[in-house]
This record gives C-alpha cells, structure tokens and sequence, in this order.
C-alpha cells in the first residue's frame, strides 16, 4: 500500500520533466526542399555572384542561423543550441573558413579592388543584417526546435559536407521562423457564440437606471 504514493509521485514528475525540457510534445512538420542558395526566401541577394559564392552565402548563413540560435535558445538546456554550434565551428572549421574567404573576395569585388575599407564595410553589415534575418519573436519555439534538430544532425556530419547538408536543411530553417503550434493538441479555433440582447422600453428602467424586476422575466 505504501508503494502506491510513490508510484504517483514518479507518474506525475515524469510528463512534467518531458514537458520543461522539451519544446514540443510532437514537433511540427517543417517543409523542405533542397534549394542551391539562389532561391528567394533563403537570406540577402548577392547581385553579380559566382555559384562559388551563392554556395558560400548558403554555407554563411546557416552558421548565422545557428549563431542565433545559440543566443536566442540558450534557455533550454536540452536544445543544446550553443554546444551544438560550438562543435560546428570546430568540425566544420574548414568549410566556414573557405565560405569566409569567398564573401570577402565577392565584397571587395564589388567595392573595387581600391576600396578594401568599403569592402569590409560592406561585408559587416551583410552579416548584420544576415543576423537580424534570423531574428523572431511568434516563431521562436519553432526556430529554436529547428536548430536543435539541425545542429544536433550536423554534428554527425563529415568534414566537407557542410555544403550539402545547408542545401538540403536551409528551406526548413528559414521555414521554422513562422509560428507552428503543437500537432498533439490539434488546430485551436475561434468559435463566437451569439449573446441576445434585449430591447426594454424606456419604462422598464427606474429613476436610477436600474432596470425594473416586471421586465427582467
């Protein structure tokens, strides 16, 4: 009889332990499709780049998404954004390297081979504004619920395949910054029930604006 307490207690803390930790009891399903870096929606236009350096821009982006993330999910424990994008700039050190190397080219490119002062310029505020891209407040849950996802799977990626992995996942990043509720508790609706309110003559209320019990019958 005395076990039966404690069997309660461990019922009751489990699903509120998977609750606090978890993000989503059932996560909700993310569009993806594969893009190579120059589709609409995916971050900043770069006007006159290479297929190296849209390559490089999806590579780029990915990591500001996941550099987000690390700050805007940090929260949560078990998320574990900012381990995860630690260990990404360890094992893909590489691939961010030469995805570096290449926008700063395309920059200084553009702002002439004279204006190394313009070119750097330029490239600091297309990664402000990439960071701010990134930025959601209604669809935060889904966002950080995604780049766990994402930075969880990329850790057990080769080196090298950083490429690959942003053009199959970067759809479903940018995706996730859209609101999506919870699948298990099914689509909440607004239902407005009509309130009838009657029409009382003027002589159903007294001097003091009450109205008269005969009339409220």
């Amino acid at each position: 009889m005395r076990t039966y307490p404690l069997l309660l207690a461990l019922a009751l803390v489990a699903p509120i332990t998977a609750n606090v930790a978890q993000v989503y009891l059932e996560p909700p399903v993310v569009s993806s499709e594969p893009v190579t870096g120059n589709e609409p929606g995916l971050g900043l236009t770069l006007p006159d780049a290479t297929p190296e350096e849209i390559s490089a821009a999806l590579v780029w982006g990915l990591r500001s998404g996941l550099n987000v993330a690390a700050l805007q999910c940090a929260h949560s424990p078990f998320l574990a954004t900012t381990d995860n994008y630690n260990a990404m700039m360890v094992d893909q050190r590489e691939d961010l390297g030469a995805a570096y190397q290449a926008l700063t080219a395309y920059f200084m490119r553009i702002a002439g081979s004279t204006a190394k002062k313009a070119g750097n310029k330029a490239f600091d505020d297309y990664n402000t504004k990439s960071y701010n891209g990134w930025s959601t407040l209604y669809g935060q849950r889904t966002f950080c619920n995604q780049a766990s996802d994402i930075g969880k799977r990329l850790a057990f990626e080769p080196k090298g395949a950083m490429l690959a992995f942003a053009q199959a996942n970067m759809r479903a990043f940018r995706n996730s910054l859209a609101y999506a509720g919870d699948p298990l508790f099914g689509t909440r609706a607004l239902y407005v029930v009509p309130v009838y309110i009657p029409d009382y003559p003027p002589s159903c209320f007294a001097k003091n604006g009450d109205l008269k019990s005969k009339c409220n019958r």
